[in-house]
């Protein structure tokens, strides 16, 4: 895990870290610190959010609370692959995966509300990393396909 050097912004469960939709009408936070954060190159990820990669977070289940707006969020379910999960009404991604039952909650980075004091650690699926957004030459490390979680 790469943490911000002197970083106060880890969540905790008296400091947790919110986020949400871009109209508000889902909100969630989290309580601990994240897992593991990385890029995601596949193609799903591309069309979903209209740029060349995502920026995803995992937190554990029991660090992750949904606090509104259970209603407004709506699943995509590709041929393969996980659930992508959105608000219906402003149509911000926010979650991949069943983030109510799964092990770990995969939260995209983009809907926190702050500095989650973790850094991106690896590329996966850099296999389909788009032809015209060349891969940053930054050191993480990368993966052909899935990372394996």
């Amino acid at each position: 895990m790469v943490i911000v050097s002197g970083s106060d912004s880890l969540p905790t469960p008296d400091a947790p870290l919110q986020g949400g939709c871009l109209c508000g009408a889902v909100r969630f936070e989290i309580t601990a610190p994240f897992l593991s954060a990385g890029y995601c190159h596949c193609t799903h990820c591309q069309r979903r959010t209209g740029t060349g990669s995502s920026a995803n977070g995992r937190v554990a289940q029991e660090s992750f609370q949904l606090l509104q707006g259970q209603e407004q969020l709506r699943a995509f379910q590709p041929e393969t692959g996980v659930p992508k999960l959105f608000c219906a009404t402003c149509g911000s991604a926010l979650f991949s995966g069943q983030p109510l039952s799964d092990e770990q909650v995969a939260v995209r980075l983009g809907a926190l509300d702050r500095d989650p004091g973790i850094r991106p650690q690896y590329r996966q699926f850099v296999d389909s990393a788009a032809p015209w957004e060349p891969l940053a030459q930054d050191g993480l490390e990368r993966y052909p396909r899935s990372r394996g979680h």
